[in-house]
């Protein structure tokens, strides 16, 4: 649990950090304008349909009680709804990267030169961080869907589907919303998502505390535009901490 609160404590720091510079939150803000655009209009229409697609996915229920196809329905809306939220969270953090990876290199170096800098980083043009970013948010996104389609039939389950699941879902989508927020920090050190994931794998919690409240702050419509930007400072706090345990442990592993 204390490396959970530590995690917590390193998104609000974000915060904290860009409260200081109003121009870095702007710029990080830029990005994630345009992504919500493209997956607001998506998962509107999902909502107006959902009642139509819970029909399609339960026809095994037409000969039920209206009693017990209400709730069925009702569960597989949750679940569905849940997991198609979930996997446009992780592609939204993943295409918004991807897409303002100049902005967020900019946002990395001057957080970090005031934390010590990088020595020897890696200096990256925004066609090779566009195509880094695009690469390793579908791999996340493609390995999310090995939990996500799980839940979501799990979310047929009466009681455990509308409990259980939900905070399932929540800690899945705020592990792979964190390998996301840190990867900038990690392109910068020549470090792609090979090396990113068995690194933060061995602080999870610390992942967890970090995606956990980015992950369910970006549910409040357009509070994705200020969370974004504070939850990236808080994966750039984050990233250091992993790779300076990571440097620290490497000779007892080795060893």
């Amino acid at each position: 649990m204390r490396d959970f609160f530590k995690g917590f404590g390193m998104f609000w720091q974000g915060l904290g950090i860009l409260l200081r510079s109003p121009k870095l939150l702007l710029i990080g803000a830029l990005p994630a304008v345009l992504t919500t655009l493209l997956l607001l209009g998506g998962v509107v229409a999902l909502a107006f349909w959902i009642d139509d697609l819970s029909l399609v996915l339960t026809p095994f229920a037409d000969e039920w009680s209206p009693r017990w196809q209400v709730l069925i329905r009702v569960a597989v809306g949750i679940g569905v709804f849940g997991a198609v939220l979930a996997i446009c969270l992780i592609g939204f953090t993943a295409l918004t990267i991807a897409v303002g990876g100049p902005f967020y290199e900019h946002i990395a170096e001057k957080v970090e030169d005031d934390l010590g800098g990088v020595p020897g980083a890696v200096e990256l043009s925004w066609w090779r961080l566009l195509v880094m970013g695009l690469k390793d948010g579908l791999a996340l996104v493609l390995r999310s869907l090995m939990f996500t389609i799980p839940l979501l039939f799990a979310g047929f389950i009466p009681v455990v589907g509308q409990t259980v699941v939900p905070v399932l879902l929540a800690l899945v989508t705020a592990w792979f919303l964190a390998l996301e927020l840190i990867a900038v920090p990690f392109y910068r050190r020549g470090m792609g998502l090979k090396q990113r994931r068995p690194i933060l794998r061995r602080r999870r919690a610390l992942a967890l505390g970090l995606g956990l409240p980015a992950s369910l702050l970006c549910l409040i419509p357009f509070a994705a535009l200020i969370v974004m930007p504070v939850a990236f400072v808080g994966g750039v706090l984050v990233a250091r901490e992993v790779l300076v345990t990571d440097a620290a442990e490497q000779p007892l592993r080795a060893a």
